[in-house]
């Protein structure tokens, strides 16, 4: 597996690419799949045909699911048990402190999980879209 932002060969398990600091799958520049450079805006890898736009390039293992997340919004969201799931360590930090501040952070929990299974929240913290 190469980095897509600047072509590096990464391990497997990373989350990081070591060399630019880019999120695993994250990047247009280089194929995750040869580490060659590939046209801006290109469909495919010229050199082994492998899918560069959008979510056919993002590596299966970096995707969370929706409906986790979704569920977790749900039924734990005034803990923001979903946003640390997603990667947004802020915002679950807030929802926890509304919560027992205020007992408001369950009913934003509650909105973002049926958000977040409606589709209208569809990407974690790094960008990676939510897988169904």
């Amino acid at each position: 597996m190469y980095c897509r932002n600047c072509g590096s060969e990464i391990d497997q398990n990373a989350a990081i690419c070591v060399k630019c600091g880019f999120a695993k799958g994250t990047g247009t520049t280089y194929c995750a799949n040869c580490g060659q450079p590939v046209a801006a805006g290109a469909g495919f890898c010229t050199s082994c045909g492998f899918a560069i736009n959008n979510a056919a390039n993002v590596d299966p293992s970096t995707q969370k699911s929706k409906m986790t997340a979704g569920l977790l919004g749900i039924f734990l969201g005034g803990l923001g048990i979903h946003n640390f799931y997603l990667g947004y360590t802020g915002k679950a930090i807030a929802q926890i402190a509304l919560s027992f501040c205020f007992g408001i952070g369950a009913i934003w929990g509650l909105i973002e999980g049926i958000m977040i299974l409606t589709g209208s929240i569809n990407t974690d913290a790094n960008g990676v879209p939510l897988k169904d």
